[in-house]
């Protein structure tokens, strides 16, 4: 990230640049890194995607639709965050790669402290919301922002225990969506007294592929995670398996056998969650690494390109190019084994999977997998 504050120019260039067709979080990072600034990526882009065998322009907002979201934004009292800001949060700058972008509403400050998140069903139970709610108050007290969804039951009950210490609502849709509707009344207190933040666009209604986004980034954004009650298959034990691959903490609260919502959060605890019955389960785990960084190192994670304008690469990646089109299957695989199998320079072979990925024709995977599509 940078140290500085970057210009009105690069954050409308970084809002067109993350908002462009094919552009997910893996290949801004790699775009950044290729060519330095947002402002020189944008420009770089469609050129990219016809090399890449593109056979559609690739969609990139004008200016004009980013000065409208900007301006909007900035209407509602709101910020965009973007992953070159200084104080982007710390927790998903450490992430690879990070959400390009965050609209930010109500009290940008709490981004930069410790966070907790409190998750869990929808259909909670009365004492798992009074649980959830006790968690959040008495996290809020030890000094800690508790992170949430926004969602009914559990989410809900952790944002209105931490509304006075302080609490941070992560949006599947825009942030000037209130989803669920019934939320609407802590939606405009969390505008007044806490935070909204959501990488989604402005007015964007959320849908079922979003959810999965704003776990990643409501894991990312904390400590650990503490889940109260998560049937299986839950969006939940989604936040937890994130927060897993991301080296945070997992806290599950144990419940009846009986009851299906206990499910998750017991099976977590078999596979080594802490077991958690109070606030200070919590903060006795978390105690070493409040305060500390999220890794040694949290820039963005570094990408194995050239600066723009090498020639050599270029000419080795125009070499490479079919060959590795003809390795990548249906199936993922790794990309350290593309390289290997190519013989190809890492910053020829990225080169050449930005290509492929900005013409649509590459699927990226976790565990740095990639597929055509």
């Amino acid at each position: 990230m940078s140290g500085e504050a970057i210009s009105d120019a690069e954050r409308r260039a970084c809002l067109r640049l993350a908002r462009t067709s094919n552009i997910g979080p893996v290949t801004f990072a790699g775009l950044l890194a290729r060519f330095g600034t947002a402002i020189a990526a944008l420009e770089a882009v469609p050129l990219l995607a016809r090399r890449g065998g593109a056979t559609q322009p690739l969609k990139i907002p004008t200016a004009a639709v980013a000065n409208r979201e900007l301006d909007t934004l900035g209407r509602l009292g709101g910020r965009l965050l973007t992953v070159l800001d200084a104080d982007y949060p710390r927790g998903l700058a450490a992430l690879d790669a990070p959400p390009p972008l965050l609209s930010v509403l109500g009290s940008p400050g709490l981004l930069a402290r410790d966070m907790v998140a409190v998750v869990g069903a929808r259909n909670a139970s009365a004492l798992g919301r009074k649980l959830a709610q006790i968690l959040a108050t008495d996290l809020g007290k030890a000094g800690l922002v508790v992170a949430s969804g926004m969602a009914r039951g559990i989410d809900a009950a952790a944002h209105e225990g931490a509304l006075a210490t302080g609490t941070c609502a992560v949006l599947a849709g825009g942030v000037d969506n209130i989803y669920p509707p019934e939320n609407a009344g802590l939606y405009e207190r969390l505008k007044a007294e806490g935070a909204i933040v959501s990488e989604m666009p402005l007015g964007q209604a959320p849908q079922a592929r979003h959810f999965p986004r704003r776990n990643r980034i409501i894991s990312g954004l904390a400590r650990g995670v503490a889940i109260v009650e998560a049937a299986e298959g839950s969006g939940s034990l989604i936040t937890a398996n994130y927060a897993l691959e991301q080296g945070r903490e997992i806290f599950a609260v144990p419940g009846s056998p009986l009851d299906p919502r206990a499910k998750g959060t017991n099976r977590l605890i078999r596979e080594g969650a802490t077991l958690t019955e109070s606030a200070a389960d919590i903060l006795n785990a978390l105690s070493p690494i409040i305060g500390r960084a999220f890794r040694e190192d949290e820039r963005q994670p570094s990408f194995a390109f050239a600066p723009a304008g090498d020639g050599g690469i270029e000419r080795e990646a125009d070499r490479v190019r079919a060959r590795l089109a003809e390795l990548i299957g249906p199936a993922p695989v790794e990309v350290d084994e593309l390289i290997r199998q190519s013989g190809a320079s890492p910053a020829a072979a990225l080169t050449v999977l930005l290509e492929l990925e900005l013409a649509g024709r590459l699927v990226r995977h976790p565990g740095n997998k990639v597929s055509m599509a």
